[in-house]
């Protein structure tokens, strides 16, 4: 009778199965991937927004020598940018990357001349528009009050010409153009998403292969047929397979409850959990870092909290990292997280494809590489 070969694809997808069942059954698991993301969205939700920076795109043949823009130029939380066309300019207006356009042009035609102040608003940013708006109305009424005192003052010695070539008035004019609605869900679902699975990947991977090794099923492994990788790519699909039904819970959730956008639906979506997919292979490379170099169980939370906790606070996981002082911002933008947590909101708000994040793919890859390089030169079977 002959011996039926041992068949290391079923092997590896038996322990795919164990792991993924043991997930389940863990209360901290199910509590740190899921509810706790789940939680915050919820409170999030129904949360408005509060005071922010306002960006204000300057288009090309914007008259920036006088007194409104200049005047523009000095109110805090107002961030005027040159240097794009009104192309790219009316893009990110579009997707909500900028709050507003502004034009500035002068009419000579009327004595005194005016200037024409025009500002371009979208649904995307509906209300940090109605707040430029308001700030701008503000700067032009100050301006024309001005302009009426001076009239007042040298009302008896009033000389029109002289008067047309020294002062001028100037006007709003409004133009709005369509573009998505953005809701404090479209920026919190995607940073809870990144908080589960820097979660997930750090501390259950660490924890999950400390404790085999400690109770010898790593060791018991070995007496089978099993290769080592196999073992490893099994752990892996697994937690791959629960944190990614997770994210789906989260995401429909976030959809169906709270309006949260995905701009072509169902392949949104799908691009999404490929993005957070990549983003949790990395993160679990942090995780078989850690297991390799502790020394006993009591010692993963505090080096995992090293990892984790400075990548929830200054990746732009609860708050827009705009908010940070520049020195900080450079921190912001060498963490891993920041890339997930902006990568995941281009692609479910602005309908961003894998490709349009490539350079997001490239530092989470980089990452990737230098922390699985770590892994493998202290992962400890024994």
């Amino acid at each position: 009778m002959t011996e039926k070969k041992y068949s290391q694809l079923r092997a590896m997808f038996a322990i795919t199965r164990a792991s993924f069942r043991a997930t389940l059954r863990s209360p901290s698991a199910v509590i740190f991937t899921l509810v706790f993301p789940l939680v915050f969205i919820v409170v999030f939700g129904f949360i408005r927004p509060g005071n922010i920076s306002l960006d204000v795109g300057v288009r090309p043949e914007c008259d920036t020598a006088g007194i409104i823009f200049q005047s523009l130029k000095n109110i805090p939380g107002v961030r005027l940018q040159t240097g794009k066309t009104t192309e790219d300019l009316e893009k990110l207006l579009f997707k909500g990357r900028i709050d507003a356009i502004l034009y500035i042009t002068k009419d000579s035609t009327k004595n005194p001349p005016v200037q024409i102040v025009n500002l371009s608003v979208s649904r995307a940013t509906r209300d940090n528009g109605a707040v430029v708006k308001s700030i701008i109305g503000s700067v032009i009424d100050k301006y024309n009050l001005t302009v009426m005192n001076r009239i007042v003052e040298h009302s008896k010695n009033y000389i029109p010409s002289e008067f047309a070539n020294a002062v001028m008035t100037a006007e709003l004019k409004e133009n709005v153009l369509e573009g998505r609605t953005y809701h404090m869900i479209d920026f919190i679902l995607p940073g809870q998403l990144g908080f589960a699975i820097l979660g997930s990947g750090v501390f259950g991977t660490a924890f999950v292969f400390f404790n085999m090794r400690q109770t010898m099923v790593l060791k018991r492994f070995f007496a089978t047929p099993v290769r080592r990788s196999n073992i490893l790519i099994g752990e892996t699909i697994s937690r791959i397979v629960f944190q990614l039904m997770a994210a789906l819970v989260l995401i429909l959730v976030g959809k169906f409850v709270f309006g949260f956008t995905l701009v072509h639906g169902a392949v949104t979506a799908a691009q999404m959990l490929l993005f957070a997919m990549l983003g949790l292979i990395v993160f679990m490379g942090f995780g078989f870092f850690i297991s390799g170099i502790a020394p006993n169980e009591s010692v993963i939370p505090p080096i995992a909290n090293i990892v984790t906790l400075p990548q929830f606070l200054l990746s732009g996981t609860f708050f827009s990292t705009e908010a940070f002082p520049s020195w900080l911002q450079a921190i912001s933008n060498v963490l891993p997280l920041t890339y997930l947590n902006e990568g995941l909101r281009k692609i479910a708000f602005e309908g961003a494809a894998l490709w349009d994040v490539r350079f997001h793919m490239f530092v989470l890859l980089l990452w990737g590489i230098g922390i699985y390089l770590l892994a493998a030169k202290f992962f400890r079977w024994e």
